[in-house]
């Protein structure tokens, strides 16, 4: 008896924990350090707002006119209110015609968070940072953007409810240099581990024998 007292004590104090822990349901296109940027973005918006900003950065080449909202309830169960849901498509096709891909939305769990933050705003500083980093591959523009964007919109937020995250990114222009780094450093590990520390193992151990 006291030891199910004593598990179902556990499972109180961590379930809420569970609930919130997961707030990237779906990632095609970051990588680690990005994730973790986002990640922590989230649970310190969550800590001080009560709202929950979950993501889902998918590669899905969704056809025209695929409706997002209708989509997102597939997460329904993976994510509490209230929340607001961050969807970034970077291959949805927009128009058959002209083949244009990519597309962004925000899906939030009532009018009332809904009126926490400024979609156009929003959806600037996610597009924002698509168009203005040229020099960048694909995949790690779409990162880029995707925690821009975050930022943007866990700011937001935040505002309405009076208080400041220090997660997030203030200044576009420094934050933009920040989150490079850290979509280039989380490359170069990839890098490291997939490429370079195989053909060096295999050089400095072949010799050995």
């Amino acid at each position: 008896m006291i030891k199910a007292t004593a598990r179902f004590a556990l499972l109180a104090l961590f379930l809420p924990l569970l609930l919130h822990a997961n707030y990237i349901l779906k990632n095609d296109l970051l990588n680690s350090a990005a994730q973790q940027y986002v990640k922590k973005m989230a649970e310190e918006l969550h800590a001080k707002t009560g709202v929950n900003g979950y993501l889902i950065a998918t590669n899905e080449h969704f056809p025209v006119g695929f409706n997002l909202v209708k989509y997102s309830k597939t997460y329904e169960a993976n994510m509490s209110k209230p929340y607001v849901l961050f969807i970034f498509a970077p291959f949805a096709l927009i128009t058959q015609k002209s083949e244009h891909r990519g597309r962004v939305a925000f899906i939030p769990s009532s009018p009332k968070v809904a009126s926490m933050y400024d979609k156009s705003d929003v959806m600037d500083a996610t597009i924002g940072v698509l168009e203005g980093v040229d020099k960048n591959k694909a995949e790690d523009k779409h990162a880029i953007a995707i925690v821009q964007g975050f930022s943007e919109l866990a700011d937001q937020i935040a505002d309405t409810k009076g208080v400041k995250l220090k997660s997030t990114i203030k200044d576009s222009r420094v934050g933009l240099r920040v989150v490079q780094v850290l979509v280039l450093l989380g490359s170069a590990v990839v890098f490291w581990f997939f490429l370079i520390n195989p053909i060096y193992r295999r050089i400095r151990y072949g010799k050995k024998k």
